[in-house]
């Protein structure tokens, strides 16, 4: 690497721009633009992201006082509060969705081979969503209750690596098995859901596509016990059974047989029940499969405490849009980065690194070489309700 570019050039290096330039021209994302093009926007928020600005104001401010690197960062655009705006209001924010699902194309082969605590070869995913709060004054656009807005993140998360691999906005009274209708799913991978998600009608198009769903059963799920498996009660497990759903409705809706499995879990001290399509895999992986959809519950918290998520620069459904694609591309870009240097920090502490030091000379991997890690593992412990999704 070049050590006389900045880091936040070498970071953009990263960047299949052959791959952006096919998105923006898919959208006329630079017709009748002179000066402040495509890629300036997605830089100057990049920027914003990487360096937790909270405003326009903020962005001009911080990128205005370094006007004499701008260029060497890409930014070939005069950088103002209302171009910006301009921008973000405009340019539609489909170009920098399909920009994102490139970088989650790269991303997903560096982490196949990750472990994830069950010793599973197919593809596993959590799929579930989180609700970003709006003001209803400021996004009316957003509908959600009476007095509120808010919009949707649907995500679906691959559990190997963390990465997303499909992600739906919508606003906030859509409800979240909806997102089964728009989601097509792959054979042979497991799907883990809440209750949220069951829908016999909609689950049973997962049988048909010879794809797994693993979800919970609610309270008055109505059916009729074929047979039992015996299990080792040693384990958590309670009961593994096969089961036909038995009212009118539900019985049209999934006519196929269904596997009951009842786990008593003893850090939480419930008593869990869930439903499955798999009848190949043992009882006690299948629960502890489903434990491993928590991951899309930190990735969601982990994204709204360190990207610029819930603040944004603009109250259109296509600025927010674009903002909340952006960050993911970010997000994506910097997991990309720390596999492809194998760094063996955390993502949170190479994004803490990247913000302060986007204007430095020093290559890549030379300043996270330097980087005293048994230092910030002390404080790490000092600090340990810090949430992390990728292990030191």
């Amino acid at each position: 690497m070049n050590s006389g570019k900045t880091v936040f050039s070498q970071i953009m290096t990263y960047l299949p721009m052959y791959e952006f330039r096919k998105c923006v021209n898919r959208y006329n994302g630079n017709f009748h633009t002179s000066s402040f093009t495509c890629l300036d926007q997605f830089l100057s928020l990049s920027f914003a992201q990487l360096t937790y600005r909270e405003s326009l104001r903020d962005i001009e401010a911080c990128l205005r006082s370094r006007q004499e690197k701008l260029y060497h960062l890409g930014i070939r655009g005069r950088i103002s509060r209302s171009t910006l705006a301009n921008a973000n209001e405009k340019r539609d924010w489909r170009i920098y969705a399909d920009f994102c699902q490139i970088l989650i194309s790269q991303a997903r082969p560096l982490y196949a081979e990750e472990d994830f605590g069950v010793e599973l070869k197919d593809t596993a995913y959590a799929l579930d969503s989180t609700t970003i709060d709006l003001c209803l004054s400021l996004f009316p656009w957003a509908s959600f209750r009476k007095h509120k807005a808010a919009v949707k993140m649907h995500t679906l998360l691959d559990i190997r690596g963390n990465i997303p691999s499909f992600i739906e906005i919508t606003d906030g009274s859509v409800h979240d098995v909806n997102i089964l209708d728009v989601l097509v799913p792959e054979p042979g991978s497991f799907y883990l859901m809440d209750r949220g998600y069951l829908d016999f009608a909609r689950l049973y198009s997962f049988t048909q596509l010879l794809s797994f769903f693993i979800t919970r059963a609610k309270k008055n799920t109505k059916f009729r016990r074929l047979y039992s498996q015996p299990v080792d009660r040693n384990t958590g497990l309670i009961c593994d059974q096969t089961i036909m759903l038995v009212t009118y409705q539900s019985q049209k809706d999934y006519p196929d047989k269904l596997r009951r499995i009842k786990y008593f879990d003893a850090e939480t001290d419930s008593h869990l029940v869930f439903l499955t399509n798999n009848f190949l895999l043992p009882a006690l992986m299948i629960a502890h499969l489903y434990k491993c959809r928590w991951q899309v519950e930190l990735f969601f918290k982990w994204i709204k405490e360190h990207l610029r998520i819930k603040a944004f620069y603009g109250t259109s459904e296509n600025a927010v849009k674009t903002q909340i694609w952006i960050a993911v591309s970010i997000y994506v870009l910097v997991a990309i980065i720390r596999k492809r240097l194998h760094l063996k920090q955390s993502l949170y502490t190479i994004l803490q690194i990247l913000s302060v030091t986007l204007f430095e000379k020093v290559p890549l991997h030379q300043l996270f070489a330097n980087f005293d890690y048994k230092l910030y593992s002390d404080f790490k412990e000092q600090n340990c309700n810090q949430l992390t999704l990728f292990n030191d």
